[in-house]
């Protein structure tokens, strides 16, 4: 049974990886100042229209990218932030547990300074974020750990199970680096706490947002226990969306029905 650490840690990761391109996106957008959900935000996260669909094919890391002068600085130094953290994660669990062969397509290659081009000299890195993140989940996963078999001979795992130290650390980068990701993909612009547009699926409630400093945003439904979405639920009882499930809710347009909402 996988330790509860190593499930969240990949969860974060899955998430971190899911929005990348919209924070990539971001760094081109200007950061809007009151609205909610900002206009800006609606546009680069709307990945199912036909025009203006979302591309994520260009993942070199951002160091050997070049790109146009950013219009959101924050977005930028937060995906500066995580591809730095993630790529020296990376570095840290492959030294800590791998034993791939050097041709192992699952093996992460170390940064050579020594290099003759820049893109060599940055190892694994140059498949960008996500690949990073695909081998760090995997080595909190404990994925290939045991013997393989190659012809008639059982040669030894590619990686070791990963130490319970290593797990801790993969799991603070992942939490810190997810907080950022929220924070400039749906929490840009909510100070404190607000009534979405868009009332509750199930019952039509009004949902409320919120996002602390330190922590990516949450809607919770003030219907109360009564509402039956399905969903978890707070303290009170209430029905709450949770970061990143929460995200649709921030980014659909609608009208509150007025005639609905209940009191928590």
């Amino acid at each position: 049974m996988q330790h509860p650490v190593a499930i969240r840690t990949a969860e974060r990761l899955r998430t971190i990886r899911e929005q990348w391109g919209a924070l990539l996106a971001a760094v081109e957008t200007p950061p809007a100042s009151t609205a909610w959900p900002p206009v800006e935000t609606r546009a680069f996260l709307n990945t199912g229209a036909d025009e203006g669909a979302l591309l994520v094919e260009d993942r070199a890391p951002l160091t050997l990218r070049q790109h146009p002068a950013p219009a959101n600085l924050d977005a930028l130094d937060v995906a500066l932030f995580v591809e730095q953290q993630v790529f020296d994660l990376a570095d840290t669990l492959a030294a800590a547990v791998q034993h791939a062969a050097v041709d192992d397509v699952r093996r992460w290659t170390f940064p050579d300074p020594g290099a003759p081009d820049a893109r060599t000299a940055t190892g694994s890195r140059v498949h960008g974020l996500h690949w990073a993140a695909v081998y760090v989940e995997g080595r909190v996963l404990d994925e290939d750990t045991e013997p393989e078999q190659l012809g008639d001979t059982l040669v030894a795992a590619p990686f070791s199970p990963l130490p319970e130290w290593a797990l801790h650390e993969a799991a603070r980068v992942a939490r810190a680096c997810e907080q950022r990701v929220a924070r400039i993909v749906a929490a840009d612009s909510i100070p404190d706490t607000r009534t979405l547009p868009t009332p509750c699926p199930s019952c039509g409630g009004a949902l409320v947002v919120r996002a602390a400093p330190a922590e990516p945003p949450i809607v919770t439904c003030r219907t109360g226990a009564a509402c039956g979405a399905d969903t978890g639920r707070d303290s009170r009882g209430r029905r709450v969306w949770e970061w990143p499930a929460c995200l649709p809710l921030l980014l659909a347009t609608g009208t509150p029905d007025q005639s609905t909402p209940r009191a928590a």
